[in-house]
């Protein structure tokens, strides 16, 4: 299937140093793109800025509020179902809003989904990798994704990039309502389901940069959270459990 429209799905928490420019990054991309940005109620004012951007441009930007931090995987569902249900999406793409991926990428990851369900921002193929991060942080990451490959049998080689885009029968096969996970470990969760389910997944090669300003959202929590998420998909496996179904057939 070809993207003729892409909808760009940002989680926003304390963002307000970066909407503005990745905004108009992504609109500046020569492609037919939409933002909707996903604002988790954020005191820095992040939400008010989304708001202007849409009021200027209905047709390109759109606005999620939510009540209060909920979680990264709440704020992906969020987007998709407004992208599914009531914007009637095709190909909907999740990314971070702190520049950690760049909006260069997004072409290429367009292209490669003419061939592939679900394609993957990569740091873990040829050409991939990261910028400025600490030594902790890429060890921590690469130890994340050997865990996960290995006691999940995934194929992918980055397991726990938020930089994905989604054909709209992918998502709409998963029982988006049934994911346990809601923070970072959602994004294993959901390549698990995906996988599970024979969709074809690619990988485009992108340099992961540490983010340019504001502090990383990742916590200790998130960490255990991961580890039992792994663990529980890893039982489920072992148990030879059959996927569960979406609410409606595609």
């Amino acid at each position: 299937m070809i993207c003729e429209k892409t909808y760009v799905i940002v989680p926003t928490f304390n963002e307000a140093d970066n909407i503005d420019d990745l905004l108009t990054q992504l609109l500046d991309l020569t492609m037919s793109l939409v933002v909707i940005v996903v604002d988790h109620k954020s005191p820095d004012g992040t939400g008010s800025i989304a708001d202007r951007w849409a009021s200027r441009m209905p047709d390109r930007v759109d606005v999620i509020h939510r009540p209060e931090k909920m979680g990264l995987g709440t704020a992906y569902i969020a987007g998709f179902r407004k992208g599914l249900d009531e914007l009637g999406a095709n190909c909907l793409m999740t990314m971070d809003a702190d520049f950690s991926h760049h909006p260069r990428y997004i072409p290429a990851m367009t292209d490669m989904s003419e061939r592939y369900d679900l394609v993957i921002g990569s740091r873990y193929v040829a050409g991939g990798g990261s910028r400025n991060c600490s030594w902790k942080r890429v060890a921590l990451s690469k130890i994340a994704n050997t865990v996960a490959r290995t006691l999940l049998g995934l194929e992918a080689r980055d397991t726990t990039a938020g930089f994905r885009l989604y054909h709209r029968e992918v998502l709409k096969s998963i029982p988006l309502d049934q994911i346990f996970s809601s923070g970072y470990s959602f994004l294993v969760e959901m390549l698990f389901m995906c996988q599970r389910r024979g969709w074809r997944t690619g990988e485009v090669p992108i340099i992961f940069e540490d983010r340019r300003r504001g502090k990383t959202k990742i916590s200790r929590q998130e960490v255990i959270k991961a580890q039992y998420t792994v663990l529980r998909l890893f039982l489920r496996r072992l148990r030879g459990i059959r996927p569960r179904q979406a609410s409606a057939s595609v």
